[in-house]
């Protein structure tokens, strides 16, 4: 493979693993939105089995985009630019971001597929931070891209438009927010109580 198709297959690769992530946190505010429950349709299992499907093909995209610049000679990231952070001799801060992503998407997907397993304590608070791992994917992308003038209206669009839906999201209550507040008081008073049982 010579170091042009490469540039190109790790560009399209990382730009449709973007596109990906887009969707997939698109979805996962949706789903937690509580303006989900005035949907009808699609089902609410239609709806979590699309986030799943979306979740497994912006891993398989991005780690084909991983690969692709890891093996490649041109890109200057190489295997530990891939996986370690400010590893990569190619813009190492901008392709640090893109590692960091990689890793918290990881665990957030592994914590989510463990969902029946886990504690929703352990794993939801992790889940709700995916949020996070798009700005870090937003930033990778526009540093790191050497066409990111010719993007530059997908990119300020599809941040815009998730900003505004997290924003919408995440400001608004819903009964699991309320009932999740409630255990965290009662807990906090549970933990209270008995010290002051101790010091009578």
């Amino acid at each position: 493979m010579t170091g042009w198709s490469s540039w190109e297959l790790a560009r399209a690769s990382g730009v449709t693993s973007y596109l990906l992530l887009v969707a997939l946190v698109a979805t996962g505010l949706v789903l937690s939105h509580p303006w989900a429950t005035r949907l009808r349709r699609p089902r609410p299992a239609t709806r979590l089995a699309w986030h799943a499907s979306l979740a497994v093909f912006t891993l398989a995209f991005t780690l084909l985009h991983a690969v692709v610049l890891a093996t490649d000679q041109w890109a200057q990231v190489g295997w530990r630019g891939a996986i370690l952070p400010m590893a990569s001799t190619y813009r190492p801060v901008p392709v640090t971001l893109g590692v960091l992503a990689v890793w918290a998407g990881l665990l957030t997907g592994f914590t989510a597929a463990l969902a029946g397993r886990l504690a929703v304590r352990l794993w939801w608070p992790l889940h709700k931070a995916a949020a996070g791992i798009f700005v870090l994917v937003w930033a990778h992308s526009v540093l790191a891209g050497t066409d990111t003038a010719g993007l530059r209206w997908l990119y300020l669009g599809s941040g815009l438009g998730l900003a505004v839906l997290a924003v919408s999201r995440y400001t608004a209550r819903t009964a699991a927010d309320r009932v999740g507040e409630l255990v965290t008081e009662v807990a906090a008073k549970a933990t209270v109580e008995p010290r002051r049982g101790d010091r009578r």
